[in-house]
């Protein structure tokens, strides 16, 4: 397993896959921090529940994985499709109709990103060009 991943996962959040899966995507490849506000101010009830799992997997790549916060980015956000409530609804001449309530599961992977080599690199390379000239 590897050492800089944190996960979370809720596993009955109370909507639809295709409705989850618009704002699950939204944030993939993003760093936590951009990822935070844009889930704080998207005008979708759903977003608030995906803003809570995301801090869930913040505070375990935190407490458990000792992961520095401010180089985490969400590598995955998938979705996968749980239970259905069944409910009937009555009709006409004594019918009824069902009604399917479905849950889904939210599943967010983080990773840590080690952007100190990459910008020593640079530093490095911009050393050597400037002695050439």
């Amino acid at each position: 397993m590897v050492d800089n991943i944190a996960i979370a996962k809720d596993n009955t959040i109370r909507t639809g896959l295709r409705k989850l899966n618009v704002v699950a995507q939204s944030i993939v490849s993003m760093n936590v921090n951009k990822a935070i506000n844009q889930l704080k101010f998207r005008n979708k009830r759903i977003s608030l529940v995906v803003l809570k799992v995301l801090n869930a997997a913040i505070a375990n790549a935190e407490n458990n994985k000792q992961l520095d916060i401010d180089n985490l980015v969400v590598k995955e956000a998938y979705v996968g499709k749980s239970i259905t409530m069944k409910r009937f609804r009555p009709r006409a001449k004594g019918r009824a109709s069902s009604i399917l309530k479905p849950f889904s599961k939210l599943t967010i992977i983080l990773e840590e990103k080690k952007e100190k080599k990459k910008e020593e690199n640079v530093k490095k390379k911009s050393i050597k060009v400037k002695d050439k000239l």
